[in-house]
């Protein structure tokens, strides 16, 4: 046999084996990630918009990835029908009442399934049960609502830096109370004169309690507030 066809049959033989244990290896990992060898259970649930998700992203189950997407089928023009396969072993954990949502791995990773429990107290999920959802928020409808803030922060802005102005030029009662001194200073003059009719008041209040015609009067109310002060410290 010639030496040349010899080692072509090797490294033939080489290539077919080492072609044969990738393709193995492959098999094995895709099957792991799709949960070909483990036991498994399917649920179901819909959203409006599935906002970029894709068969075979992993689904999390108290931050576990428990499964995997399986299907994404449209049903209608408003409805998007989403098909998950759970291992067995979580089946345990999963009540009727759990709720889907979309979430991302990390801040732009793949797009995930997240189930989360609600009640503790609720029956399992059945196999082949649809499950309520939770609409993902879009990044469009999140910039919308940004703009409308921002709209109405700059609306208040111009709002504040209008009143401010007119406080400035001495309008309106807060304008005139800051800007014209005469009528800070009556406002001054009248609150001195309120303390000056108020320790009046106090002198002539005094003055009656110590008058023979109400003397008794208030001697009665005091020993009256005394005795009432007496009975709440008992």
């Amino acid at each position: 046999m010639d030496t040349n066809t010899q080692k072509f049959k090797i490294r033939l033989g080489l290539f077919v084996a080492g072609g044969t244990a990738i393709f193995l290896l492959a098999i094995f990992i895709i099957g792991k990630q799709k949960n070909l060898f483990n036991p498994v259970f399917k649920l179901t649930t819909t959203f409006y918009n599935v906002s970029g998700l894709q068969v075979g992203n992993n689904v999390r189950f108290s931050g576990i990835n428990v499964g995997v997407v399986d299907n994404i089928q449209i049903i209608n023009d408003s409805t998007v029908e989403v098909d998950m396969l759970i291992k067995n072993d979580v089946w345990q954990f999963i009540r009727s009442d759990s709720e889907v949502s979309i979430g991302s791995d990390g801040l732009i990773g793949d797009k995930l399934l997240v189930i989360s429990q609600r009640s503790s107290d609720a029956p399992l999920a059945k196999k082949g049960q649809k499950l309520n959802s939770n609409e993902p928020l879009e990044a469009d409808d999140i910039l919308a609502s940004l703009n409308v803030t921002a709209g109405n922060v700059e609306v208040i802005t111009e709002q504040l830096a209008q009143i401010m102005v007119k406080i400035n030029n001495g309008n309106g009662t807060l304008g005139r109370l800051i800007q014209d001194s005469t009528l800070a200073e009556n406002l001054n003059k009248t609150i001195v004169n309120l303390r000056k009719s108020s320790k009046s008041l106090d002198e002539n209040m005094t003055a009656v309690k110590h008058n023979f015609l109400f003397k008794g009067y208030f001697d009665r109310k005091a020993k009256k507030d005394a005795a009432s002060k007496e009975k709440s410290k008992k």
